[in-house]
């Protein structure tokens, strides 16, 4: 395995399925989505796996897979053998976003002293909803002074304080993907990311924001739980 500097890969995989795959027979879709679920077990045997329903909620992706591990060649293995499950042959991947934890270089205030090396494994919560955005900051942000760019974050992170029912995961595609991070942040109450992202654009960081979109409201579920809602 390559040396990561104890970081770990982390991909988020949304998957669309062709709509023809509704109308094969029970017994062949039953088969496939078994094919598919399988794959994804195997897969949690050596990496996380998380999976999430979007049907219903967006016309362009049906489901999404978070994972993560140490090496990208595990991520990317598995990855490749779910496309050839039966269901897999069907599906396509309009979204799929790769990036890296890190140690932020912003402080928070009001976190005191955090563990060496805790921003670099990957945590999930278990909430009911994950939100997920690809992130580009403009390019005048990185000519900011540190100093001036911690003042601005100390505001961001202060409003984040004030809703303690979402979990923010930050990781990191500086040069390994098209964006420059990917934000998850994790919730069991919708109402309320809804409310800080309105108060987040009225913080000064709100406006080095080139791109935050496109914005993916992702429901838990089991595999087989999302694998029947597709179909």
């Amino acid at each position: 395995m390559i040396e990561n500097r104890g970081r770990t890969s982390v991909q988020f995989a949304f998957y669309k399925v062709d709509p023809a795959w509704r109308r094969l027979s029970d017994e062949q879709r039953t088969k496939d989505k078994a094919d598919f679920g399988e794959a994804v077990q195997i897969a949690a045997d050596e990496m996380m796996v998380r999976s999430y329903s979007l049907t219903g909620i967006r016309g362009d992706v049906d489901m999404m897979l978070w994972m993560a591990s140490p090496d990208l060649d595990i991520i990317r293995s598995h990855a490749a053998k779910l496309l050839n499950t039966g269901i897999g042959k069907w599906m396509t991947q309009p979204y799929c976003y790769l990036a890296m934890t890190k140690n932020s270089q912003y402080k928070d205030p009001t976190a005191g002293d955090e563990p060496e090396g805790r921003r670099l494994v990957v945590r999930p919560t278990g909430r009911k909803y994950m939100f997920v955005y690809p992130f580009v900051k403009t390019r005048p942000w990185y000519q900011l002074s540190m100093e001036q760019r911690q003042k601005a974050m100390w505001t961001h992170i202060e409003v984040c304080h004030k809703y303690p029912t979402i979990k923010l995961n930050t990781t990191y595609s500086f040069g390994i993907d098209d964006q420059e991070f990917v934000v998850a942040f994790e919730s069991d109450v919708m109402a309320d990311f809804l409310d800080l992202v309105q108060h987040l654009r009225e913080t000064e960081s709100s406006l080095y924001t080139l791109r935050d979109t496109p914005t993916f409201t992702c429901v838990q579920a089991s595999i087989q739980e999302a694998l029947d809602t597709i179909g």
